[in-house]
């Protein structure tokens, strides 16, 4: 069993804005398709497993869970987490790299989501585990040792703003790390291709916009002098990391990777709108998940693309330091 140093953080509704979040002195991240996510939550439990994000396949052809919980540490590494620091997670979804960092470094991890429903999975989740229990915003100034965000903050309405109040509950020389969703110096607005795989990929993950490199970069030097700036999707794996997006079951291996490749094959795709029409029409899933899941399947193409013609990484990993602390290695 895992030792109980995993809190959920939670606030009852996702409609603050900023500046009001700032004014309460609250961490604020406005998820901006909390519905979609709602619906979203149910498909992505069964077929992703409880950590909502991609990651490397440095050794090639392997389980998915393995290279999840690899791209996990890695962050945890590069970030200098310890045992015995108060981390927060920062778009928690259900808890999965809360849990895996928290057992991993031995660190106590604060788990911050707005999404009530992902949080109550989380919570069912983490109580099977032995872990877990709430904790009450706001979060006072420098209360974290160091701070993390796992493709989450790409749902914020203002980067500069969302990094500034991370950067307010971090103590004084703490760092923070973020996996950032961002457009890529490849990408070329005035390229009707690159323009369609960026809407595509927003309209099938509920984002308002998605941010180049450079605009990601330029808030994030706002509130942070820079350790690491790294696109990790330019890694050469034996793997690319958008193969789940591929429907090419050559990257297949386990059982659960052959049915995440075959769900976007042309045949899986027929048989997954027919299972969750049958699903929808027993009210077992909620109304409306045949149209998000093809719009989340649409979405995984473009992710699929933008990873091919190289315009868009899911992985732009940043590494700072609060600005008023001294950068060390």
């Amino acid at each position: 069993m895992l030792p109980a140093v995993v809190k959920l953080a939670w606030r009852a509704t996702s409609s603050l804005s900023t500046s009001k979040c700032t004014h309460e002195a609250t961490l604020c991240l406005r998820l901006t398709g909390s519905s979609f996510y709602d619906s979203y939550t149910d498909f992505a439990l069964e077929g992703w497993g409880q950590s909502f994000h991609f990651c490397r396949y440095s050794r090639g052809r392997e389980p998915m869970s393995y290279a999840i919980a690899r791209h996990e540490h890695y962050i945890a590494y590069k970030l200098g987490l310890e045992e015995g620091m108060t981390v927060l997670d920062v778009g928690c979804g259900v808890g999965g790299p809360a849990k895996e960092i928290a057992a991993f470094v031995g660190c106590k991890v604060v788990a911050l989501n707005l999404n009530e429903y992902q949080l109550m999975h989380g919570r069912k989740l983490a109580q099977k585990e032995g872990v877990g229990e709430d904790v009450n915003l706001p979060f006072p100034d420098n209360t974290f040792d160091a701070i993390y965000a796992i493709e989450a903050t790409v749902h914020a309405p203002s980067l500069e703003a969302v990094y500034a109040e991370i950067a307010r509950v971090l103590k004084p020389g703490g760092r923070f790390a973020v996996s950032e969703w961002v457009m890529t110096d490849v990408f070329d607005e005035s390229v009707p291709a690159h323009t369609a795989i960026r809407n595509g990929i927003e309209r099938g993950n509920g984002i308002a916009s998605l941010r180049t490199a450079a605009v990601a970069q330029a808030a994030f030097e706002k509130s942070f002098n820079v350790h690491l700036i790294e696109d990790l999707a330019l890694r050469k794996d034996p793997l690319p990391w958008w193969y789940v997006c591929s429907g090419d079951t050559q990257f297949a291996k386990t059982w659960g990777d052959w049915g995440r490749v075959f769900r976007m094959t042309a045949a899986g795709r027929v048989m997954l709108d027919v299972v969750v029409r049958g699903l929808e029409f027993t009210t077992v899933a909620r109304k409306g998940s045949a149209r998000m899941v093809r719009e989340l399947v649409k979405g995984g193409d473009c992710i699929g693309e933008g990873g091919r013609k190289g315009v868009f990484t899911p992985m732009f990993l940043m590494i700072g330091e609060k600005a008023d602390g001294k950068l060390h290695a």
